[in-house]
């Protein structure tokens, strides 16, 4: 698939790593509940859990790990996994890692891939991963040789796994809570959703449609 869309005819060759949070369906289950083994209402996903998102704040449910192409003409999924949403990022990536596609010289990823385990993961791969990183020992603004090439590869990044994340999620109406509960039914609802995903594209290009508009309605028309 990936020979056929000609992604690595490009120079860049990079993927970006990242999660998303998906909210459980369903009500939440408070931290004093959770401690005292209380379900206060059966509509409360008990396999979901707590992470605290930049942009959301704290929300309750799941995450999606993934890998998608970066700096290419389309944003596709390269691996994929689902925990709750306590699980940290650097812990489910090395999964992720090790399903690379070959050829992937540069794997981009924010300060939670910040973890020599992972740099020395990818090193074995012949891929290098850039990660941001600020504390005492390297504030912020960042002064060293390779702060402008860190800058444009972070952008790169940005760009590929935000609007990857907006795009799927709203495809496959997930901005709001998932329609499963728990964990084994909701890896097997999103993960087909990024499998569906794939093949969409792999249509739209045998068929030289557009690889970024009008995902939804194919996918409701089919």
């Amino acid at each position: 698939m990936l020979d056929s869309l000609g992604l690595w005819t490009q120079a860049a060759c990079a993927a970006a790593i990242d999660s998303t949070v998906l909210v459980a369906r369903g009500g939440v289950w408070h931290k004093k509940d959770r401690e005292a083994n209380k379900v206060p209402h059966t509509s409360i996903d008990t396999e979901a859990h707590w992470t605290k998102s930049g942009w959301h704040g704290w929300v309750y449910g799941w995450k999606l790990h993934i890998i998608v192409s970066a700096a290419c003409k389309v944003w596709l999924p390269f691996a994929a996994e689902v925990t709750s949403a306590n699980v940290a990022d650097n812990q489910q990536a090395p999964a992720l890692i090790e399903n690379l596609p070959p050829g992937t010289h540069f794997l981009l990823g924010d300060q939670h891939y910040y973890d020599e385990a992972l740099f020395r993961l990818c090193g074995g791969l012949d891929c290098i991963l850039v990660a941001s990183h600020t504390g005492k020992n390297n504030p912020y603004p960042h002064r060293d040789d390779g702060v402008g090439v860190r800058k444009v590869l972070h952008k790169t990044r940005s760009i590929a796994i935000e609007n990857f994340n907006e795009h799927f999620k709203a495809i496959f109406d997930v901005h709001g809570s998932v329609p499963t509960k728990g964990l084994v039914a909701t890896r097997r609802f999103v993960l087909s959703a990024v499998f569906v995903y794939q093949l969409a594209i792999l249509y739209c290009h045998l068929n030289h449609l557009d690889l970024r508009i009008g995902l939804k309605a194919l996918l409701k028309a089919a």
